[in-house]
């Protein structure tokens, strides 16, 4: 006679929430049972250890002492565990390695994994970026964890101490797409507040209002989401007001900063993160442009020639270090250019930031965010992918490799309707950062 083990509720599920206690269950249950909350498609949980959450806390000590030396050591563990790097020219300086970009992540990417890492304990993080890579971030649960250090440090230049803050509900994540994976888990490191990741499509709620009540209900002390989804707030009605709203993964525009500013009366924070990488800068109100979060992590401005561009000069922002360490960057060329400068005081900032800006894709039912778009482009297993909307609404797509074509048009032409022709053409890949999605359609880049 075999026993069937059912999945117990998330409110009981130790195993994805080790240490799980009352307080905690109490208020997981008390989100996912609300009468207002949404359909959540997914399950997660901390996964961190009794002597996880001990490191965890070690680590954010050693990350308020900025300064002590990290790079040699960094430098010996990538010669001696990682496969990629085994061949560099050890005997030479540091500014003479070679450089990697996100292709060389996404052709081997278990190549950058130093072999100390226990596999059968890798979380995987799947992300298609902006350069038409899709990509594979290994990671650890308390890898996962320590991105709550660094913003504890943004929000603290922002003078907002959050292990002082009071209420049940630490962050939601929104997003706004067709599909999300979304869940409620706990966190065991900020005195067992809640963290919601949502999805404000209204198809995910019992209805459209119930989207407001429910943050209403909620209270979340920090909001957090790209500027999509943000904009996507203010069009919302709810009386919530955060503590502060992190905005990640595109440009922020001041515009939309404005707005929301105006709207939640709290810090709206520019954060510049990537999934290879974590948080790297971040406004710290101070006007100079996007302070360098990391103190493990080296950040240069490289020219063409992987050389440093120079002080003021623009150049490549390039990473070596980082708190993930199943993922140790050497000279990684992110694709994204910016000036780097130091003030008095010796705190380096990131100027004329050209990063990732929001796009979204007219329709002919509306408008799709350019995250719907990496959506409809997975099955096809596409290396490499560019997406431009011209002014009359006609859609270019420019792909790399095999890949059947009439079922990729036909995707296409399907979801944005009549109207909106569309051609596809292979290319070869370029040497320079190619934007994944583009538009020169009115409104593509409003909010």
């Amino acid at each position: 006679m075999s026993v069937r083990h059912s999945i117990p509720a998330p409110w009981l599920d130790s195993e994805r929430l080790p240490g799980l206690n009352g307080r905690a269950a109490r208020r997981l249950r008390q989100c996912i049972e609300h009468p207002d909350a949404p359909y959540f498609t997914g399950r997660s949980g901390h996964w961190l250890s009794a002597q996880n959450i001990r490191q965890l806390l070690a680590d954010k000590a050693a990350y308020q002492s900025p300064g002590q030396p990290w790079l040699a050591s960094f430098l010996s563990r990538c010669r001696q565990k990682v496969p990629h790097y085994r061949n560099y020219p050890w005997h030479l300086n540091l500014d003479d390695f070679p450089c990697t970009n996100r292709s060389d992540l996404s052709r081997n990417i278990a190549a950058f994994v130093p072999d100390d890492i226990e596999v059968g304990q890798l979380i995987a993080y799947e992300t298609s970026g902006t350069t038409g890579h899709p990509l594979t971030v290994p990671s650890l649960p308390l890898v996962a964890a320590r991105y709550h250090c660094f913003h504890e440090r943004i929000l603290g230049w922002h003078g907002i101490d959050l292990q002082s803050l009071q209420g049940d509900t630490g962050v939601m994540l929104v997003g706004d797409q067709q599909r999300c994976f979304t869940y409620a888990s706990v966190l065991p490191y900020w005195h067992d507040k809640t963290l919601l990741k949502i999805n404000l499509n209204p198809a995910d709620w019992p209805e459209p209002c119930a989207r407001g009540r429910y943050i209403d209900a909620c209270k979340p002390l920090l909001m957090t989401g790209d500027p999509r989804s943000l904009s996507t707030l203010l069009g919302m009605e709810f009386e919530h007001k955060p503590v502060a709203i992190l905005s990640t993964s595109m440009t922020l525009l001041q515009g939309l900063k404005d707005r929301l500013i105006r709207r939640f009366g709290c810090p709206v924070i520019n954060v510049y993160s990537m999934n290879e990488a974590g948080p790297i800068a971040a406004d710290d109100g101070s006007g100079r442009g996007l302070r360098l979060v990391q103190p493990t992590m080296q950040v240069d401005v490289l020219n063409r020639n992987d050389q440093p561009a120079g002080p003021q000069n623009r150049g490549e922002i390039t990473l070596t270090g980082g708190f993930n360490h199943c993922l140790p960057l050497l000279r990684y060329r992110t694709g994204d250019y910016a000036c780097l400068v130091r003030d008095e005081q010796g705190r380096c900032y990131l100027q004329q930031l050209d990063g990732r800006p929001p796009v979204r894709y007219k329709t002919a039912d509306g408008w799709l965010n350019n995250v719907d778009i990496t959506h409809l482009l997975q099955p096809f297993g596409l290396a490499q992918y560019q997406l431009h909307q011209d002014q009359r609404g006609g859609l270019r797509l420019r792909v790399e490799g095999e890949v059947d074509q009439t079922a990729l048009e036909s995707a296409l032409v399907q979801t944005f309707g009549p109207g909106y022709p569309v051609c596809i053409a292979g290319y070869r890949g370029a040497t320079e950062k190619l934007i994944q999605y583009t538009s020169d359609y009115s409104g593509a880049h409003d909010g």
